[in-house]
C-alpha cells in the first residue's frame, strides 16, 4: 500500500473514531435555544418571513466582501514577492493605495458608525 491509499484509509476511521467518541462520551442537556434555527442575532419570529432589520448588516458583508478580495488579489502577489520586479512592486502599492482611500473615505462619510437601533415602524411604542 503506498502513502495516499493509508492516508484516504486512516483520515475517514480517525474522523469516524473522534464522531463516536463525541457522541457517547458528550454531555447531553438539550434546552430551547439548542433546537431553535439561528436568526443572525434576531429572536427568531414565528409566523412572520420577513422581519425589519439595519442596513448595519450589509455594511460588514460589503466590507468583508472588499477585504475578502484584497487578500485574493494580493496572495499571488506575496507567493512570488522575490521573483516580481519593481513595477510589480509599484502596482501592488497603487492597489494598497486605492483601498487606504477607499476606506478613509468609507471612514470620513461615517458609514463605519453603527447607529443606535431605532423600534420598528410596525410596533407599537405606547408609554
Amino acid at each position: 500500500m503506498n502513502s495516499l491509499t493509508i492516508y484516504l484509509i486512516l483520515v475517514p476511521v480517525i474522523g469516524f473514531v473522534l464522531l463516536l467518541l463525541n457522541i457517547l462520551l458528550a454531555k447531553h442537556v438539550p434546552y430551547s435555544e439548542k433546537v431553535t434555527s439561528y436568526e443572525c442575532g434576531f429572536s427568531p419570529i414565528y409566523g412572520q418571513n420577513r422581519s425589519p432589520f439595519t442596513i448595519q448588516f450589509y455594511l460588514v458583508g460589503i466590507l468583508f466582501l472588499i477585504f475578502d478580495i484584497e487578500i485574493f488579489m494580493t496572495m499571488p502577489y506575496a507567493l512570488t514577492v522575490y521573483e516580481t520586479s519593481h513595477y510589480g512592486f509599484w502596482i501592488v502599492m497603487v492597489f494598497f493605495v486605492i483601498l487606504t482611500l477607499g476606506f478613509v473615505f468609507e471612514f470620513n462619510s461615517k458609514a463605519l458608525y453603527f447607529s443606535q437601533v431605532q423600534p420598528a415602524e410596525d410596533e407599537d411604542t405606547e408609554e
